[in-house]
């Protein structure tokens, strides 16, 4: 506790350290500018802004609401990281959800790591930070990779060496901007896979790509299934999907039921043993909670 409490009272001496004008930091050759720059210093939260390059532009409120309530009880473990504007004035690099949560429960101040950087480097940290989430679509990588090659001019090899990814693993993202953004569309909303956009590319007429689409969300045709339905029109040049097994009567009165009930078409796989699946979709958070209390409701 007594290592926690002076580490905190140093972040605050730095931050007041930065908030005299008469030895502002402004580069790496000020004075003062090695105790401040890659040190943690508490900031007052009103002295940032947030950054114009941020390549996510969408944040779940249910998520974010999660992170302040914990935020709330343990306080900010991981510092953000701003990069220094002007005289006590910031700009966020990396940690906008934590700091999205911080301003949600009022906090005035939040721990910083800062940096000296110029808009480009900026940006490249921006995206390099961004790819390393674990909760983006494969579009939003891919966009991330391409916004690298467009606005930074990084090659496949010099990102694969900035993001610690094969340049093989890169290429294959970069391939989905390829598909029609209908489909991009559907990937970015959890309606079909990576797997399924990864097969679909090898199929260039944008038209093609479409309907064979259209049949994977109708049919709910697996990877594996999307991917013969492709190397089929590569063969002669139609597009056929499989015929879905019968279901058994109990379970198509049942499905109906259901559907009715929940507002949704709902699906069920049944397997030889007689077990099976029930999914129930979604199409927002609002939706999501109408269906939780249907469930509630029903108890």
């Amino acid at each position: 506790m007594a290592k926690a409490t002076k580490k905190q009272a140093l972040g605050r001496g730095l931050s007041a350290l930065l908030k005299d004008p008469a030895n502002d930091i402004a580069s790496v050759q000020d004075k003062n500018a090695d105790k401040v720059i890659g040190s943690i210093v508490e900031l007052d939260i009103n002295t940032i802004e947030i950054n114009p390059f941020q390549p996510r532009t969408s944040f779940n409120e249910e998520a974010l609401r999660e992170l302040a309530s914990s935020i709330k009880e343990l306080g900010v473990i991981q510092p953000i990281t701003v990069r220094k504007l002007d005289f006590n004035k910031f700009q966020l690099v990396s940690g906008e959800r934590r700091f999205r949560a911080s301003k949600l429960i009022g906090l005035t101040t939040i721990p910083s790591y800062i940096r000296i950087a110029n808009d480009q480097e900026s940006l490249e940290m921006a995206l390099v930070e961004n790819i390393q989430r674990q909760d983006l679509d494969p579009i939003e990588i891919a966009l991330s990779y391409q916004r690298l090659i467009d606005e930074i001019a990084l090659t496949q090899e010099q990102m694969s060496e900035r993001v610690g990814k094969k340049r093989s693993t890169i290429a294959n993202y970069l391939r989905l901007l390829k598909l029609d953004p209908i489909i991009q569309t559907g990937m970015r909303d959890g309606f079909i896979s990576m797997g399924h956009g990864r097969a679909i590319i090898n199929i260039e007429d944008q038209n093609i790509q479409l309907d064979i689409y259209e049949k994977i969300i109708t049919n709910k045709l697996s990877v594996r299934a999307t991917e013969a339905l492709v190397k089929n029109y590569h063969t002669d040049k139609t597009v056929s999907v499989p015929k879905p097994k019968e279901l058994p009567k109990y379970i198509k009165k049942g499905v109906k039921e259901f559907s009715e009930y929940f507002g949704h078409k709902i699906s069920v796989k049944v397997s030889k043993n007689g077990k099976g699946n029930i999914t129930i979709p979604f199409h927002s958070e609002e939706d999501f909670n109408r269906i939780k209390k249907l469930v509630k409701s029903a108890k």
